[in-house]
């Protein structure tokens, strides 16, 4: 399909921090992915919405190498891997440099995913710890900030039972954080949440974009999308449909699947 270069806004010298070429995935004889290409400047918040089905949590896990793309490449800050084809080897030295490019990059799911027989602390001190060998006084310093940035302060010491969804949210979130990541990505992180929890985490990612950290968000949040993007991709049947900043696609969207998509918010909108 034909390549489709993010808008960068005119005030910015910002330089693309990530940029996926042609990524193309299958599952069994199933195209998902069908030649996505996309550029992320340094610091944008970008939304990436589209119907379910239609490759959005695909894309976002071929990112960093969750899902493993048949062909097509994807560089983060410098990393790049390349597949040429599904029947290309998956070798050690193409593992050690999948392993560099996710140490760049954060990743927050739609569940969780924290562990509950160890403390709020305990669990965002644990990567640091682990993966980068860091000492554990300089790792609980900075994962006492990451849990007050992301306004948990005050539950460091609490395990995950005892918070609310949204909590938990925001302390995976601050796991990411931990690993100091050039790149964070989101797939459906307010799905799994009572509406009444969805804004509190949406909160702190609106405050990660002011600190300018790169943030690219699989979302079905809307309102979200619309009043906090930089710009946002509209994807479906797994390949990207349109690119427009946050105004123009729900003002004045350029393809007709985009305006199907988006009547009902369209429509619900009005006054």
């Amino acid at each position: 399909m034909e390549n489709l270069e993010t808008p960068q806004p005119a005030a910015t010298d910002a330089k693309p921090i990530l940029t996926a070429q042609d990524i193309v995935k299958c599952f069994d004889e199933t195209a998902v992915l069908k030649g996505i290409s996309l550029n992320i400047a340094e610091g944008d918040l970008v939304s990436i919405i589209g119907p379910s089905g239609c490759g959005k949590s695909t894309f976002l896990r071929c990112l960093n190498f969750l899902e493993i793309p048949d062909s097509g490449s994807v560089t983060i800050d410098g990393i790049t891997i390349s597949r040429t084809g599904a029947d290309q080897q998956w070798d050690s030295a193409t593992a050690v440099q999948a392993r560099a490019l996710r140490a760049r990059v954060g990743m927050v799911f739609q569940s969780f995913n924290l562990f509950p027989h160890k403390t709020l602390l305990e669990n965002v001190m644990l990567a640091p710890m682990v993966v980068k060998r860091q000492e554990r006084i300089s790792v609980e310093d900075r994962a006492l900030e990451l849990l007050k940035k992301v306004r948990l302060g005050d539950f460091a010491r609490r395990y995950p039972s005892q918070l609310s969804g949204g909590q938990q949210q925001r302390a995976a979130i601050a796991r990411a954080l931990a690993m100091a990541p050039k790149v964070m990505l989101y797939d459906e992180p307010t799905s799994a949440l009572d509406p009444e929890l969805v804004d509190e985490v949406l909160q702190v990612m609106r405050d990660l974009d002011k600190d300018g950290m790169t943030q690219i968000v699989v979302t079905h949040e809307m309102r979200f999308a619309r009043e906090a993007s930089d710009y946002i991709v509209f994807m479906q049947d797994g390949e990207i449909v349109e690119i427009a900043d946050d105004d123009e696609i729900f003002q004045n969207p350029k393809d007709p699947r985009t305006r199907q998509f988006l009547r009902r918010f369209m429509e619900g909108a009005k006054p």
